[in-house]
């Protein structure tokens, strides 16, 4: 077998129920990474499927400038559970092209060049996004790459102010970082980052990839900080892990975002299957579920790993729990050992980023399972 695949594991996954995996031999496995928190309902949903499978017998696909029900409705549903204002919805096809979406938009609106981005950040892959990106092993190799980006330090308010001026289109961020190791932000830095952007008329762009649909306790993590910013990015699990992304942004962006397009933007089928994940996401509560579970689990963690970790940090069900030696041997015993799937977020960091339809008895048997192997 050939193929293109980077770090591909030794699992072969074949279905999927709820927060459950089962591989090709029959095993099952609790997954606690939720494929880095693309199935925030759970695996194969019923009403996801549902909607998706309808589609595909009426219409598998028309491009954008055709109106069609499924994505007019999909529009309609992010304005509506977006923050504050920032209502107008442009649709894609990932998180990276969401972020590229987003730094184009913000650079033709203000007419400026300049991005300010900040250490440990991660925004996707592709040339502009990359570019936002910190850590070099994801850039190596890629030069150039788009300019006029510098980095600062993230959680510093003061490095903040004195980078953002006259000449910066856009600050991209994360208010939960994820890749960069779960490192949250204060409220008080993101509101520093808020008034330093509508001081200098930037654009504050929130990259809610990974923490946004209900991840961290609230629909968006800016609304747990009461924050809103200028344009706001997300994907990940918006359609249970069909491809998708959307780039929701504030009127004055939105006005003046220039020529951008995208052949498969908002698809009949995904957006039939994102509309669908909303719909449960919304009328299950799972953010509030999300919020508590999540404090069960680092609760949990806390009171059982104790001095046997170094750290544990997050919000909502988004978790990282920072160990005393490599993380990548404790994601196999956990695999292998307990049948529990969770991920990296760097060298000594496991992720946990379950579907938020997870429940108490499921974080008691993967602190059960952590409790022996990180011992």
């Amino acid at each position: 077998m050939s193929g293109f695949v980077f770090s591909e594991k030794p699992i072969e996954i074949a279905s999927g129920d709820g927060v459950y995996l089962t591989d090709t031999n029959g095993n099952e496995y609790l997954d606690f990474g939720a494929s880095y928190a693309c199935t925030p309902v759970g695996h194969c949903h019923p009403e996801v499927v549902d909607a998706a499978t309808g589609q595909l017998e009426e219409l598998i696909y028309v491009q954008a400038s055709y109106p069609h029900a499924a994505r007019t409705a999909l529009y309609e549903q992010l304005s509506e559970v977006a923050p504050g204002n920032v209502n107008d919805v442009w649709l894609c096809n990932s998180g990276t092209e969401a972020n590229e979406a987003a730094l184009k938009f913000a650079r033709h609106a203000t007419g400026r060049e300049r991005i300010v981005a900040t250490t440990q950040g991660f925004h996707g892959r592709t040339m502009g996004a990359l570019a936002t990106t910190w850590k070099a092993k994801y850039k190596q190799g890629f030069a150039p790459l788009a300019g006029g980006v510098e980095f600062v330090e993230y959680g510093d308010e003061e490095a903040m102010r004195e980078a953002v001026d006259e000449e910066t289109a856009a600050v991209i961020l994360e208010p939960l970082q994820g890749e960069g190791g779960i490192n949250p932000a204060s409220t008080d830095y993101l509101h520093a980052v808020r008034e330093a952007t509508e001081e200098a008329g930037a654009a504050m762009v929130l990259d809610e990839i990974q923490t946004g649909l209900g991840r961290t306790g609230s629909m968006w993590a800016a609304e747990r900080h009461g924050v809103t910013p200028d344009v706001l990015t997300t994907a990940k699990g918006l359609a249970s892990g069909l491809p998708i992304g959307a780039t929701l942004c504030r009127d004055w962006i939105a006005e003046d975002a220039g020529d951008h397009g995208s052949t498969f933007s908002g698809g009949p089928v995904v957006s039939a299957a994102a509309g669908a994940t909303l719909d449960v996401i919304e009328r299950e509560g799972l953010a509030g579920h999300a919020a508590d579970v999540g404090s069960y689990l680092r609760s949990e963690i806390e009171t059982r790993l104790g001095d046997d970790v170094r750290e544990v940090r997050g919000e909502g069900l988004m978790v990282g729990i920072e160990v005393k030696r490599g993380s990548n041997r404790l994601l196999r015993d956990l695999a292998i050992d307990h049948g529990i799937l969770a991920l990296p977020a760097g060298r000594t960091v496991l992720r946990l980023l379950p579907p938020l339809t997870v429940e108490r008895e499921h974080v008691d048997t993967v602190v059960d399972a952590l409790e022996e192997v990180v011992a």
